[in-house]
C-alpha cells in the first residue's frame, strides 16, 4: 500500500472507529473492505454527492459492518443498506448510477492471532489480493427494493400484521408473511 493510501485509510479507520465504539480488526478489515469495494464502483464521496448512488448489501452482523455503515452512510432505515447475515464477511456495493456492483470478501484462511493490534497492523500493510476475492456481479434489484417509501402494504391473512414492499409470500390462496409462511420465526410468544 502507498504512502497516499495509508493517510486515507488511518483517517478512515479512525472514522470508523469512532462510530463503532473502539478500533477492532472487525473495523479494520471493515475499513479496507468498503475502500476496495468503493473504488471499484467509481464511488468517491458516498456520504456526499455520491450518497444517492450506493446501496450496500452486507453478509454479516459483526464490526465489520459497524465500518461499512460509518464510511458509506449507507444504513438499513435509509433502505441502502441491506443485511443478508448469511455469517460470511463479505459485501456487495451498488452503483445504482451505472449498475456496476462488486462484492468483496475475505481469503483470511488463517486463525485469528487474538492479538488485536497485530491484526490491524496486518490489515493496514497487506495488498488487497491477499486480503479479499473481489468479483464483478449483477444485484437484481425491483422498485421495492430501492430507497424511498414503501410501494405497498399487504395484511398477512394468518397474523394480520403488515408486510411491506413484496415480502409476502402466497400460499394456497393466501397472502401470508415470511414468519406464517415458513411456520417458524426468531421469537416465541409466551403466556
Amino acid at each position: 500500500m502507498d504512502n497516499q493510501y495509508f493517510g486515507e485509510y488511518a483517517t478512515l479507520l479512525e472514522e470508523a472507529g469512532k462510530f463503532h465504539g473502539d478500533i477492532c480488526a472487525g473495523i479494520a478489515i471493515g475499513t479496507r473492505m468498503t475502500m476496495s469495494g468503493l473504488k471499484r464502483i467509481g464511488i468517491s464521496d458516498p456520504k456526499g454527492a455520491d450518497r444517492k448512488k450506493l446501496m450496500v448489501f452486507v453478509e454479516i452482523d459483526r464490526c465489520t459492518t459497524d465500518a461499512i455503515m460509518a464510511l458509506t452512510g449507507c444504513r438499513p432505515g435509509k433502505r441502502t443498506m441491506k443485511i443478508r447475515d448469511y455469517g460470511k464477511m463479505a459485501a456487495t456495493f451498488i452503483n445504482l448510477e451505472t449498475g456496476k456492483a462488486v462484492r468483496v470478501s475475505t481469503r483470511m484462511n488463517r486463525k485469528a492471532s487474538g492479538d488485536n493490534s497485530t491484526e490491524r497492523s496486518y490489515f493496514s500493510v497487506a495488498a488487497e489480493e491477499e486480503l479479499f476475492s473481489i468479483n464483478y456481479v449483477e444485484v437484481p434489484l425491483r422498485p421495492e427494493d430501492m430507497p424511498g417509501k414503501p410501494l405497498r402494504r399487504v395484511p398477512c391473512a394468518r397474523c394480520g400484521e403488515n408486510v411491506m414492499d413484496g415480502r409476502e409470500s402466497e400460499h394456497q390462496g393466501e397472502t401470508l408473511c415470511k414468519p406464517c409462511f415458513e411456520k417458524t420465526d426468531y421469537y416465541r410468544i409466551v403466556a
